[in-house]
């Protein structure tokens, strides 16, 4: 190289101190990389619910409800699984709902039932005045009695609901990934 001519030296130290700066950069202002990976838990969260499946794949025990109906567990109003929401800051993100009930699926609860005396109603076929099986509200039931129902304990089996699966983590990666690679990240030329 002639001793008159144009010289530019790059140190690799340089461009990595460059690159951590804008990674350091991106850190501080990563709020919207959160909100994606909250929205992307919620959806996650909501599908396993439709395919009523914990975090591990597995089924959730069927709930007395669906095995008398038919139908599908914990989705009967869709209450909860419509109630999750995701909340994010700059630095993580929380998926959750506020819905009472939520804690006593998620991981199980024991009901204690105290005594008490109710009510119960039934409906006779008008020709023949046998019992129709089942329960009736007030206003289609024939006949009432009272029953007293002594103390018992009504165990709700867990059926969890949150928590990360292979997907959700393959999908938090390329939420993470996009965000540091996209506009305005590591690859950014400055």
């Amino acid at each position: 190289m002639a001793a008159d001519g144009v010289r530019i030296e790059l140190k690799s130290e340089d461009i990595a101190q460059g690159v951590f700066a804008r990674a350091a950069d991106r850190a501080v202002a990563a709020q919207p990389m959160w909100e994606d990976i909250g929205a992307s838990l919620v959806t996650s969260t909501q599908h396993r619910f439709e395919r009523g499946v914990r975090p591990d794949g597995s089924p959730w025990p069927p709930s007395m409800r669906a095995l008398a109906e038919g139908g599908k567990t914990l989705v009967e109003s869709t209450r909860l699984m419509l109630s999750l929401t995701s909340e994010a800051t700059g630095a993580g993100v929380m998926v959750g709902t506020n819905v009472l009930y939520a804690a006593a699926h998620q991981f199980g609860a024991d009901i204690q039932q105290a005594a008490r005396t109710q009510t119960i109603r039934f409906k006779r076929h008008k020709r023949s005045g046998k019992l129709l099986k089942g329960f009736r509200r007030a206003k289609d039931a024939t006949e009432e009695r009272q029953v007293e129902v002594g103390a018992h304990t009504i165990h709700l089996p867990a059926r969890p609901f949150l928590g990360l699966d292979d997907d959700d983590q393959a999908e938090i990666a390329r939420i993470v990934e996009d965000w540091l690679t996209g506009p305005g990240g590591l690859d950014a030329r400055q």
